[in-house]
């Protein structure tokens, strides 16, 4: 009898372990199995990349900007400079403007090592006055009256901004067999601290300023001898575009000269003076351009 009693007790015990686990089983949550997904990146192809980035240097005396645009994204900086003289050597905005265009057209121009910094216009107020427009404008928009084309050669102070630079700087300068101011002081224009900073800043390893007209590539000097480098630049931008290539500009006295400076901050630069005042000779300067562009590639 106690034998059958033991024998219903297990009976009985392993019923409700068999009841417990099946009731725990029904209750766990069935897993839920996930099929791995695939994350797939759009990958944007461009051609060479063009960055057509711009940095406001500062603004001129009536509060227009002084914009840099760069080309290319290479550690040696190339910079052109175009409008010192503002409206009334016009044709060196405009022929910045064409490289800029040229450049946005045909970015492989551009080296990879390679940063091409164009500022078109270092004097806006003076172009203003000569062709009613701010930025951009063409043949079409020059002022007739040559009393206006004179008077945009100035800065909205009245000052010459490349007699304002210092190397040689005098506050009574001249141009030509005119007086002209050259400033209250040495970077007295914010036209010209503008880019003095900008070139401290950045150190480029070639500056190119246009101006006309006389027609040549003119070497920067300021009492220390023309940079080795300023000799070569000099000479492969005259051989590959066709004008004269010369050590000094001594048709008559400049002071404050802005490549001048350069040279005395060790900056390898050239003045590039276009034939005439309304022409931008722009074959002769892009042949000029790439034989530069070629050359820092190196």
């Amino acid at each position: 009898m106690k034998k059958i009693i033991i024998a219903l007790v297990v009976i009985v015990l392993i019923g409700l372990g068999v009841w417990f686990f099946m009731n725990k089983s029904a209750e766990a949550p069935t897993p839920v199995v996930t099929a791995p997904t695939t994350t797939t990146t759009a990958t944007v192809v461009t051609e060479e990349p063009v960055d057509t980035t711009r940095t406001v240097l500062g603004t001129s005396v009536e509060n227009r900007d002084i914009t840099a645009y760069h080309y290319g994204t290479g550690a040696k900086e190339v910079l052109f400079v175009g409008g010192i003289h503002g409206g009334y050597e016009w044709n060196t905005a405009l022929v910045a403007y064409e490289l800029m265009d040229y450049l946005t057209a045909n970015p492989k121009v551009i080296p990879s090592n390679v940063r091409v910094t164009v500022i078109p216009v270092l004097n806006p107020d003076g172009l203003k006055k000569v062709t009613g427009k701010e930025g951009r404008f063409t043949k079409a928009d020059i002022a007739t009256s040559e009393s206006v084309v004179v008077s945009g050669r100035f800065n909205a102070s009245g000052v010459d901004l490349n007699r304002n630079f210092d190397c040689d700087w005098q506050t009574k300068a001249v141009w030509m067999n005119k007086p002209v101011s050259g400033g209250s002081k040495v970077f007295s224009e914010p036209e010209s601290m503008a880019i003095k900073n900008y070139i401290e800043t950045h150190s480029p390893v070639a500056t190119v300023v246009w101006y006309s007209s006389a027609g040549g590539v003119f070497s920067s000097n300021c009492h220390n001898g023309i940079l080795p480098e300023t000799k070569t630049l000099t000479n492969l931008f005259a051989k590959a575009s066709g004008y004269k290539a010369y050590e000094t500009f001594d048709f008559y006295e400049t002071t404050g000269d802005m490549v001048n400076w350069l040279a005395k901050k060790n900056v390898p630069a050239i003045s590039i003076l276009l034939t005439t005042h309304d022409d931008t000779e722009w074959s002769k300067n892009l042949a000029g351009i790439k034989a530069t562009l070629n050359h820092y590639a190196k």
